[in-house]
């Protein structure tokens, strides 16, 4: 186990935060943290060299009645910072680590090889994590059925299991059929589940995009407070989804390459679709980037345009940007009651004033990126007024039809 004196290894922390633009109140912090904490801990038990045991052991000093206050967390992150420094070269932003689900038993191990299967076959890493999440899900489900081999899984199993799920339905189902049909090839299950799927389906509920007004996406942009450089990052992130229409992930991955400033377009590979499409840089989109390139940008070498607020600096996520701008949505006090109110509900904003200003459908779907117009259909839903235009007229019943038989209907 790698072993570092522990004041170099302090010096090598701060020159890192110093080198990424850490502020000097959260470096103070972190000294601080070390000196009455992991400091202090060696100095008591004589130890001049840290390794990542030493500090697994101080972190266990970090609880209070078996629970870990505030203070203690940052004592932990210290310790964190320490290991990422000694092991790697360099200090992880903190995140949450996302839990990972095993597959446990003998159908998880044949699950497993699923997994495997995939990760061969080049699926995205979302694509194997929502199957790993699904499969072991449906494992615990035949656990507590009492089924522990394969050949005990029957039809009932998974229709109990995915009616019994509040959510992803369709998905779960695609997952599971996409299981035992990799089963069946592979000769690990010996029975054919194919016609069992052809007539088990789950579709997906009709559902309204939420969406808001033309009124409701100005008061909203309106009520962003530029004067700070988070301000000014959301403002543009924000404008990017009203008046472009881009979603989360193509937001947070804009290239400064992907502006071409000199015939004002915006030139991007959609990340959902792979599909290459060509925007008009309006002008207040462009001011607001220029202002947060020039006064709300820290410095970074990186090329995505749009980065974290606070040190280390890296290239946003799509989460991030989901995130503000929900923030932004809420804050503002538009009527957010029963809807969806991130990026894509004003995606779904710009469809419906595109309708209403009596754009064609072909256009709609050029300037929000879809594959096929079928997509777009969906928005059709909240044009009202042109739905309106659609509906018979109901005629009108004689007076003859109420008083037949004696008037019955008045009985």
């Amino acid at each position: 186990m790698k072993e570092v004196e522990i004041q170099t290894l302090i010096g090598q922390c701060i020159t890192f935060f110093e080198e990424h633009n850490y502020t000097k109140n959260r470096i103070s912090k972190y000294k601080s943290l070390w000196k009455n904490g992991i400091v202090k801990f060696m100095k008591a038990r004589s130890l001049i060299l840290y390794n990542p045991a030493i500090g697994e052991e101080f972190t266990r000093t970090c609880h209070f009645n078996g629970t870990i206050r505030p203070q203690e967390r940052e004592s932990i992150r210290s310790i964190q910072v320490l290991d990422d420094m000694i092991a790697l070269g360099y200090i992880r932003k903190r995140c949450f680590t996302p839990r990972f689900h095993r597959l446990d038993g003998n159908i998880g191990k044949e699950m497993e090889r699923l997994i495997v299967h995939l990760t061969n076959l080049r699926r995205s890493s979302v694509t194997i994590g929502d199957y790993r999440l699904y499969l072991s899900e449906f494992l615990h489900h035949l656990y507590n059925s009492n089924v522990h081999h394969i050949e005990e899984i029957a039809e009932s199993h998974i229709v109990s299991f995915v009616l019994a799920h509040p959510t992803n339905k369709v998905n779960i189902v695609s997952a599971l059929r996409v299981l035992f049909r990799y089963w069946e090839e592979e000769h690990i299950l010996e029975r054919d589940f194919s016609k069992f799927f052809e007539s088990f389906k789950v579709r997906h509920p009709e559902r309204i995009p939420s969406f808001f007004n033309k009124e409701d996406v100005m008061l909203i942009e309106r009520s962003v407070s530029r004067s700070s450089k988070v301000g000014k990052r959301d403002y543009a992130m924000l404008l990017l989804a009203s008046r472009l229409g881009l979603r989360a992930s193509d937001i947070a991955n804009l290239k400064f390459y992907d502006i071409d400033w000199d015939n004002n377009a915006i030139k991007v590979v959609m990340q959902k679709t792979l599909q290459a499409i060509e925007l008009p840089l309006l002008p207040e989109v462009g001011n607001a980037i220029i202002d947060y390139l020039k006064n709300g940008r820290p410095s970074s070498d990186l090329d995505q345009v749009f980065l974290s607020s606070r040190a280390p600096y890296i290239g946003a996520t799509r989460w991030m940007v989901g995130t503000a701008i929900n923030s932004i949505i809420v804050s503002s006090g538009v009527d957010v009651h029963m809807k969806h109110h991130g990026p894509h509900s004003l995606r779904h904003s710009l469809a419906s004033v595109l309708l209403k200003e009596g754009s064609s459908l072909p256009v709609i779907s050029e300037a929000l990126g879809h594959k096929h117009t079928d997509t777009t259909m969906v928005y059709l839903r909240i044009d009202v007024q042109s739905l309106l235009k659609c509906a018979n007229p109901v005629p009108v019943v004689a007076d003859g039809f109420y008083t037949q038989r004696g008037g019955a209907f008045y009985e």
